[in-house]
């Protein structure tokens, strides 16, 4: 099963609207997609409060796991989205 570790770009984290982006990316790929942190249990990607649960900060790594054709190509974009510092560009 394809994996890619992530640092959350997001100085919020992955909370409100980063977690909401990555949400909607992870819903609309054509596999399956976890989330969590190295060594506990991972979450589906597509659900909200799943993902808000994990309380992930900013800094910290995540691991997303895919599996099935086009895994490789769903990690690739939502691992860029996680890294993406998205309140930076709210500031902006």
């Amino acid at each position: 099963m394809p994996e890619r570790n992530v640092v959350i770009g997001s100085s919020s984290g992955l909370h409100a609207r980063p977690a909401s982006l990555f949400v909607q990316a992870a819903g609309r790929q054509p596999v399956a997609v976890t989330v969590g942190r190295p060594g506990e249990r991972a979450v589906d990607a597509r659900s909200m409060l799943s993902v808000l649960a994990l309380g992930a900060k900013h800094g910290e790594t995540l691991v997303l796991a895919a599996e099935g054709e086009g895994a490789d190509a769903a990690l690739d974009e939502l691992t860029a989205l996680v890294a993406a510092d998205h309140d930076a560009s709210e500031s902006a």
